[in-house]
């Protein structure tokens, strides 16, 4: 999320602080999305945007929709 948050923060010039919360009780410590079962379930699918490439279009999008 981290990763996530900075990219969008940089790609948007963005003046935003990123800030840290704790975690609930039953929350994971580490989390690990796997796509296999998507893999699996959709014949062979796999991601072929990169997540920069991803975040750049859709920034693109809403700043084009919303002003």
């Amino acid at each position: 999320m981290l990763e996530l948050a900075t990219a969008i923060i940089e790609l948007t010039n963005s003046q935003s602080k990123i800030t840290f919360q704790s975690l609930p009780g039953d929350a994971p410590q580490q989390r690990k999305p796997d796509i296999s079962l998507a893999k699996e379930k959709l014949n062979g699918w796999e991601p072929k945007v990169k997540l920069k490439e991803g975040l750049i279009k859709t920034i693109e999008y809403f700043a084009g929709t919303l002003l």
